[in-house]
């Protein structure tokens, strides 16, 4: 099983804690092996069957689809366009990829507040990165959304950087959200409700 890097510091630390508990005391130990094993299921990073169908956009993030609308993005996309959002609970997992092939035009992070994920508030004011992609169907942007307990998103590129559909792009630790941006004409495949997995759900096509 491979693990996000991001995760690294988070499990070592757990696995110190629980050397210190054992030294200190042994039957407590047990129970701090439990935080080892939350860690390690936390920043588990799955290989996936990326679909090799032509013209279809990706999940981003694992989890549940808790929005699909038509709305005007009005700061980089500036036209109509398809959002569809994904909630992250902490037992999914958090390894965003990138929904379709592209380039990456620019990468922002915004500072803000950490409402609950869910919440539809959370999508503009929470701490979050915005990623857009110059693709071959026009820009899509993806929102890496901070929540309630998550306190920080990665986004490991960079304008510039080349990025093939369903590639590993960032992660965003403890439950959070990710909002994707699609052309006007997608023809969104999922609804809400439906749980879906990073990298190999699709969530619409051309």
């Amino acid at each position: 099983m491979k693990f996000a890097p991001e995760g690294y510091p988070f499990i070592a630390g757990a696995v110190g804690l629980t050397v210190l508990v054992f030294l200190l005391q042994p039957l407590g130990a047990a129970i701090a092996a439990l935080l080892v094993a939350f860690m390690l299921y936390f920043f588990r990073d799955p290989d996936r069957d990326v679909p090799d169908e032509g013209d279809v956009f990706v999940s981003p993030a694992d989890g549940k689809v808790i929005l699909i609308t038509d709305i005007e993005e009005p700061r980089y996309l500036k036209r109509q366009v398809k959002e569809v959002s994904i909630f992250m609970s902490p037992a999914d997992v958090h390894v965003n990829r990138a929904p379709c092939g592209g380039t990456v035009k620019e990468v922002v992070h915004n500072k803000g507040r950490f409402y609950a994920a869910y919440k539809d508030e959370a999508s503009l004011r929470n701490e979050n990165i915005e990623m857009v992609l110059d693709t071959s169907y026009g820009d899509v942007l993806v929102r890496q959304v901070a929540g309630f307990v998550a306190r920080r998103a990665v986004c490991r590129k960079k304008a510039g950087d080349v990025l093939g559909r369903g590639e590993r792009y960032g992660v965003i630790k403890f439950s959070s959200r990710v909002d994707l941006y699609l052309p006007p004409d997608t023809k969104i495949r999922v609804k809400v409700g439906d749980r879906v997995k990073a990298g190999e759900t699709i969530i619409g096509s051309m």
